[in-house]
C-alpha cells in the first residue's frame, strides 16, 4: 500500500509540475522569448554605422509617410504610385521592387490614374504585389470559386515539390480578398501580407509577430508569402522542395529550416529581428515624396534629390506608413518592438530570406533536458545541503541557465528561458514541502519511540524546549509513588526468558494508562517495580491524593490479572505500593551528551522505603504522614505509629490505605 501510495503521490507531483511548464511554456516564455531579442539577439554591432542601418544596406524602404501625404492628400491617385514605380523600372534598375500593398477596388473617380498605374506594374517583371486572405468566406461562393481558380491558375507555385507538406485541412482563411481583373492581368508577380501573430510553434497566444508563414496552403495549392514572391521572382522561380523539416533550393543551394505548425497548415520560421534605428526602422528609409520629386526632376533634366544609382540590384520595399494619420499608421506588434512599422517586417523577412539570415530553434529535446537537468540539480541541492548552500546552488543554476540562453540567443539560437528557471523555482518550493513532509513524519517517529522510553508529558516537554536543552532543575513539591512486585527474583528463575518478558510486559501496560489518567508520569522502570511522579512536569494541586487513587486503582487491577492469568496458567503476583509527599529536584541529570529527566531527594528515598515495609507490616499500600495529611479527607487508613525508618533520625507515623472515597 505505502509503493501504490508513492505511485500516485509521485503521478500527481508529476502532473502538476507538467502542467506548470505546459503554462509556463504557453505564456510567459514567448515574452522571455521577446526579452531576448530585444536585449541580447538585436544588440550587436550594426551592419552599417554610418548610414545608421542594423539590418543588410541592400535592403531599403520607400515610405509614404507624413512629410509624402502633406503634399498630396490621402487617398492617393494610383498615378502616384506609378510615378514611383517608373522611377525604379525607368531609371534605378532594383533587384526586386516590392509593393506591401493591395488593391480590391477600381478608382472609378479617376480611371485614368488608375489605367497610369496598371501601364507601369507592367513595365516590371521583377515587381511583387501583395495579396490578403480573407476572414470570411466569400459572399457569393460560385464567384469566389471562379476567382480562386484563375487566382491560382496564375499565382500558384508550380514548381514546388511539398507532397510530405500536405497538412489534413486547408489554411485557416477561407478566402482571399478579391482584387479587380484589370490589376491581376498588370501584375505578374504576387505574394501573401498577411501576417500571423503567435508564439514560434505558431500557436495564437498574443498578437505579437514573431514568425513568418513563406508558403501557405489554400485550396489545394500553394502560395507564397510577398517575401517569398520576392525571393522566387529574383531568383527566376527555382525549384523548391518543401518537407517536414526544409524548406530547399536545390538549384540555389539553400536550406531554411521551417515548421509545419499545428495550428494552421503554415510554413512557419522564426523572424530574425535587428535593432530599430531612431526612426524606428531597421533598414534604410527613403520618403516616397524625394522619389517623386527625383523622378520630376530626371525629366526635366534636372539633377535629382535622390540618385537612381544607389537603389542598383536592391531590394527596395515600398508602403504605406504615416503614424500621425489614423488608418496609415500601419504598426504592429513585434518581438522588438509594439509599434514596428508593417513594412519593416516584411522588409526583415525578405532580408532573412534573401541573406539566409535566420534564428535557429533549439529542437524540444534539448529544452527539456536543460528543464529537467536544472529541476534535478536544485533537488539534489536542496536534499543534501543547508537551507544557505540550497538558495546559493539554486541560484547558481538559474543563472547558469540563463547565461547559457543569453549565449544561445547571441548567436540567433532560441532556447526555452524562463522554463527552466520557473520550473528551478518550483522544484525547490515542493522539494523543501516535500523536505518538511518527511521531516514531521521523521519527528512523528522519534516521538513516538521516545514515549516509549520516556513519559509523554516529558518527551513533550523535551520537544518543547528542544532548544534550550540542558542540566538542571528546580525545587519542586511532589508525590513519588514506588511499586514492586512480591517475590518476584524466585518466581522469574523457574519462568523461561519469554515467560518473564511477557508477564512483565502485560503487567507494565495495564500499569501504564492508570498513572497517566491521574495525571502521573512514569519516572522509570526498575526491574519489576515502577517509579511515578505526580505534580511534575503535570502541574495538579491535587498531585497527593490523585497518587494514592493511583495506587489503590493498580491494586485493583492486578486482582483482576491475577484472575485473568489463573486461567492461563501463570503465576499470579503481588504488589507493594510506596507513596511519599515533599520536596525533591526535578529536572535533568546526568552529562552534556547523556542525560535523564528525573526526580532526587530524601522524599523518593522515603517512598522507596515506604515500598519495602508493605514485606514487614503485611499490607499492600503505604503512605507517609505528609500524603495522608494532604488526602485524609477521601480515604480510609490505619495508622502505624512510632515506626523506625532507616536512615531517619526519628521515628515516624505511617498509614496503610484501605479504602479511597470517589
Amino acid at each position: 500500500m505505502k509503493k501504490i501510495k508513492f505511485a500516485f503521490i509521485s503521478i500527481f507531483i508529476s502532473l502538476i509540475l507538467l502542467f506548470i511548464a505546459l503554462l509556463t511554456y504557453k505564456t510567459l516564455e514567448p515574452k522571455a522569448y521577446d526579452f531576448m531579442v530585444q536585449h541580447v539577439q538585436t544588440e550587436k554591432l550594426p551592419f552599417d554605422n554610418t548610414k545608421n542601418v542594423y539590418g543588410h544596406d541592400d535592403i531599403v524602404l520607400v515610405v509614404i509617410d507624413h512629410d509624402s501625404l502633406q503634399q498630396y492628400r490621402w487617398p492617393w491617385k494610383r498615378e502616384l504610385n506609378a510615378k514611383i514605380i517608373n522611377y525604379f523600372a525607368e531609371y534605378a534598375n532594383p533587384k526586386v521592387f516590392v509593393h506591401d500593398s493591395i488593391l480590391t477596388a477600381l478608382d472609378d473617380n479617376n480611371p485614368e490614374s488608375d489605367k497610369k498605374y496598371f501601364a507601369a506594374l507592367k513595365k516590371m517583371d521583377n515587381l511583387v504585389e501583395g495579396f490578403m486572405y480573407g476572414f470570411k468566406p466569400y459572399s457569393d461562393l460560385s464567384k469566389g470559386g471562379d476567382y480562386d481558380k484563375k487566382f491560382l491558375l496564375k499565382y500558384g507555385i508550380k514548381n514546388a515539390q511539398y507532397e510530405p507538406y500536405m497538412p489534413p485541412v486547408d489554411f485557416i482563411f477561407p478566402s482571399v480578398l478579391t482584387s479587380p481583373q484589370e490589376f491581376l492581368d498588370s501584375v505578374k508577380n504576387i505574394g501573401a501580407i498577411t501576417t500571423l501573430s503567435g508564439n514560434i510553434d505558431g500557436a495564437l497566444s498574443d498578437d505579437i509577430i514573431r514568425t513568418h508563414n513563406y508558403f501557405s496552403k489554400y485550396k489545394g495549392e500553394l502560395l507564397p508569402s510577398l517575401a517569398m514572391s520576392s525571393f522566387l521572382t529574383a531568383n527566376n522561380y527555382p525549384k523548391v522542395n518543401i518537407d517536414d523539416k526544409y524548406i530547399s533550393f536545390p538549384e540555389l543551394d539553400l536550406k531554411i529550416r521551417h515548421k509545419i505548425s499545428d495550428y494552421a497548415p503554415v510554413s512557419i520560421v522564426p523572424i530574425k529581428y535587428y535593432k530599430l534605428n531612431k526612426s524606428l526602422y531597421s533598414h534604410q528609409a527613403y520618403s516616397a515624396i524625394d522619389i517623386m520629386d527625383s523622378y520630376d526632376s530626371i525629366i526635366q533634366g534636372k539633377k535629382p534629390k535622390i540618385s537612381p544609382e544607389i537603389f542598383k540590384d536592391k531590394i527596395v520595399v515600398l508602403g504605406v506608413n504615416d503614424p500621425l494619420k489614423d488608418g496609415l499608421n500601419d504598426n504592429k506588434s513585434s518581438s522588438v518592438s509594439i509599434n514596428h512599422p508593417a513594412m519593416d517586417i516584411q522588409a526583415t523577412c525578405i532580408d532573412n530570406l534573401f541573406h539566409n539570415d535566420f534564428m535557429s530553434i533549439a529542437p524540444a529535446w534539448i529544452n527539456v533536458t536543460i528543464t529537467i537537468l536544472c529541476m534535478l540539480l536544485v533537488y539534489f541541492a536542496i536534499t543534501y545541503n543547508t537551507l544557505l548552500a540550497a538558495i546559493v546552488l539554486t541560484s547558481v543554476t538559474i543563472l547558469a541557465s540563463l547565461l547559457l540562453s543569453s549565449i544561445c540567443f547571441y548567436f540567433d539560437c532560441a532556447i526555452n528561458t524562463i522554463t527552466p528557471v520557473i520550473m528551478s523555482v518550483i522544484t525547490m518550493i515542493i522539494g523543501y514541502i516535500h523536505k518538511y513532509v518527511i521531516e514531521a513524519l521523521k519527528k512523528q517517529k522519534v516521538q513516538y519511540a521516545m514515549s516509549r522510553y520516556m513519559s509523554e508529558d516529558v518527551m513533550r516537554n523535551v520537544i518543547k524546549n528542544i532548544d534550550n536543552l540542558g542540566l538542571g532543575g528546580k525545587k519542586s513539591v511532589v508525590t513519588v509513588l514506588f511499586s514492586d512486585i512480591r517475590g518476584f527474583t524466585s518466581m522469574s528463575e523457574q519462568m523461561s526468558a519469554q515467560q518473564v518478558s511477557q508477564l512483565l510486559n502485560e503487567y507494565f501496560s495495564e500499569m501504564e494508562p492508570i498513572v497517566s489518567k491521574h495525571n502521573g508520569i512514569i519516572n522509570k522502570f526498575i526491574g519489576d517495580a515502577v517509579m511515578a511522579v505526580f505534580g511534575e512536569p503535570i502541574q495538579d494541586k491535587n498531585h497527593p491524593l490523585n497518587a494514592v487513587k493511583c495506587g489503590y486503582e493498580m491494586l485493583q487491577k492486578v486482582k483482576e490479572l491475577d484472575e485473568k492469568w489463573q486461567k492461563e496458567g501463570k503465576p499470579v503476583i503481588k504488589i507493594g505500593i510506596g507513596i511519599n509527599t515533599g520536596e525533591v529536584f526535578v529536572g535533568n541529570i546526568g552529562s552534556e551528551k547523556r542525560m535523564e529527566y528525573t526526580v532526587i531527594g530524601d522524599t523518593v528515598n522515603l517512598a522507596s522505603r515506604l515500598e519495602s515495609y508493605n514485606k514487614t507490616y503485611k499490607t499492600e499500600i503505604l503512605i507517609s504522614s505528609s500524603t495522608y495529611e494532604a488526602s485524609k479527607e477521601h480515604i480510609e487508613a490505619n495508622e502505624i505509629t512510632d515506626v523506625e525508618i532507616r536512615g531517619k533520625a526519628q521515628k515516624m507515623n505511617i498509614y496503610e490505605v484501605k479504602y479511597v472515597i470517589e
